[in-house]
């Protein structure tokens, strides 16, 4: 009777906890994690990107809200400014339409896996030289498993781009990740928790095309390694990281990346 009853205590508090402190998603790739039905996610983040004589810095806010225990969607409204030999421009970035539903869940104790299925829609709304010109698409699967000591990642996307009014049109592209966390300190739910990151990411892109012509100097794969924290206390949380180009294999005359870095600011309401 006793080990029913620490069972069944166990199980509940992996269920609470599961939406609470064990509640993550990698910092650049894409995780399984979705909110409890009626919460309200607001999440400014940071990106900054740097190739050769291009440099990027993107501020966003993202609004989430969990449709379902399941099932969340929101909308991401982004600022950037960027510069390369011949200028910079800022503005308004291309505003996006995102959701994403987990479609498998499976408790143990002190664990969770699960699976989901994300969708985004980037919509042709930039201020002139900032965004695409172009509404393009995300599709992605993704994997996750969470305990109390490690936590393992997958995903696949691919991102379908659209021809703009130039007749320009970017490559589609393919991303695959790979991450592993470890928690070294157990911690209660009232006290701060870390855990530690380290991602493998990688990018292959098609041939970018005008008026249906390929460009040479366009497409191919790079490949990341992108050590990151994720930090949180009750309802709030900090995730940071930066990509760091390992191998790398452009066509034609590219600038590579030099690296990439994000900060992301989550408040669960």
């Amino acid at each position: 009777m006793h080990t029913r009853i620490k069972v069944a205590t166990l199980s509940l508090l992996t269920s609470l906890t599961s939406q609470t402190a064990m509640a993550h998603d990698p910092v650049f790739g894409l995780g399984p994690h979705v909110l409890f039905k009626g919460g309200v996610e607001i999440t400014p983040e940071v990106h900054i990107t740097k190739a050769g004589d291009k440099e990027k810095t993107e501020v966003a806010m993202e609004l989430t809200y969990g449709l379902t225990g399941d099932w969340s969607a929101g909308i991401e409204i982004p600022y950037a400014e960027q510069s390369n030999v011949s200028g910079s421009s800022s503005g308004q970035g291309d505003l996006s339409l995102f959701t994403k539903y987990r479609f498998w869940r499976k408790d143990g104790l002190g664990k969770q896996e699960s699976m989901a299925v994300a969708i985004k829609l980037k919509t042709d709304s930039a201020d002139n030289n900032i965004g695409t010109g172009t509404t393009d698409g995300l599709l992605g699967l993704t994997y996750g498993y969470e305990s109390r000591d490690w936590y393992r990642w997958s995903a696949l996307r691919y991102r379908f781009n659209n021809e703009n009014d130039a007749g320009f049109r970017q490559g589609n592209k393919l991303l695959f990740d790979l991450v592993g966390g470890i928690r070294m300190k157990k911690t209660g739910y009232l006290q701060a928790d870390t855990v530690w990151l380290i991602e493998l990411n990688a990018e292959s892109a098609q041939y970018n095309e005008s008026n249906g012509t390929q460009l040479a100097n366009s497409g191919g794969t790079e490949w990341f390694v992108s050590p990151g924290i994720f930090w949180t206390k009750r309802n709030f949380a900090v995730k940071a990281g930066v990509q760091v180009p390992v191998a790398s294999n452009l066509k034609g005359n590219q600038q590579a990346t030099d690296y990439r870095a994000k900060l992301v600011l989550e408040w669960h309401l």
